[in-house]
């Protein structure tokens, strides 16, 4: 089994970076209004300290945790927003010192799990690495939507081979979610990574094929941007079908980035 300690660290320096990045806003600042409808920047850091807190539940307290999962089979489409918005309506040093608090909590609780150990989720029950895993692509998403916010360009990082590898792995829940049958094929797709390195999924004579910049595909399977204004290219009918309603996070996918007009 592999030493999960680098997801932790690359979960932690990911949660670090958008740390520093909020840390020093002024009020004004924690109300600007991000791409996601109608969510502040306040509504995106209390919206991870939520999943935190939750993810903290799945990990230490089981039955704690599926009272959570009944809350959200009780209302599907909008108990994410009520935990955002409970948490927003807070001063924005109470939703800073949450987060701090509820990612150092799951950070140590993750370190400590048991070699083996899984754990339940909304979705199929996680492995500690799968679980720091999915807070990264989190953490990660919803900072792009707080550095639009802010007009930060972020540099990209080789982290992304977390939220990319999710996002591949996510493909036939993509079609699933919307009532779509999953393609019976493998797709290759060939990602170049922040640093050059080419991240490489599926079998190589696969005929259905994805391929493009690393960080423009997690900006896609995330949701946070319109395919027409990446330089992610699909070759074979149901590789373009999935880069159009790709998604790496479980859910309803929500509302769909308007495209810019500058396509790569």
């Amino acid at each position: 089994m592999a030493d999960p300690t680098p997801v932790f660290d690359d979960l932690r320096a990911e949660s670090d970076e958008l740390d520093r990045l909020v840390a020093e806003l002024s009020p004004g600042q924690w109300s600007l209004a991000t791409p996601a409808p109608r969510w502040t920047v306040a509504h995106q850091i209390a919206h991870l300290a939520w999943t935190d807190h939750a993810a903290l539940l799945a990990v230490t307290d089981a039955d704690a945790f599926g009272k959570e999962v009944e809350k959200a089979l009780a209302a599907p489409e909008t108990f994410v927003d009520e935990g955002a918005e409970e948490g927003a309506g807070k001063p924005p040093a109470e939703i800073l010192a949450a987060w701090r608090a509820g990612r150092k909590a799951l950070d140590d609780a993750l370190r400590a799990a048991p070699a083996g150990a899984r754990f339940p989720w909304y979705g199929p029950p996680m492995a500690a690495a799968s679980m720091a895993s999915a807070r990264l692509m989190e953490t990660w998403a919803h900072g792009q939507d707080v550095a639009d916010a802010l007009g930060v360009v972020r540099t990209p990082t080789d982290r992304l081979r977390h939220v990319a590898r999710i996002g591949v792995r996510a493909r036939d829940y993509a079609f699933a979610i919307r009532g779509l049958t999953p393609p019976t094929e493998e797709f290759r797709v060939e990602l170049t990574a922040p640093s050059g390195e080419v991240w490489t999924y599926g079998p190589e004579g696969a005929l259905q094929r994805v391929t493009g910049p690393a960080h423009d595909f997690c900006l896609l399977v995330t949701r946070r941007a319109h395919r027409a204004d990446l330089a992610v290219r699909a070759e074979g009918e149901d590789a373009e079908r999935w880069l159009d309603i790709a998604q790496a996070f479980a859910g309803p996918p929500g509302a769909d980035r308007e495209p810019k007009g500058d396509a790569a």
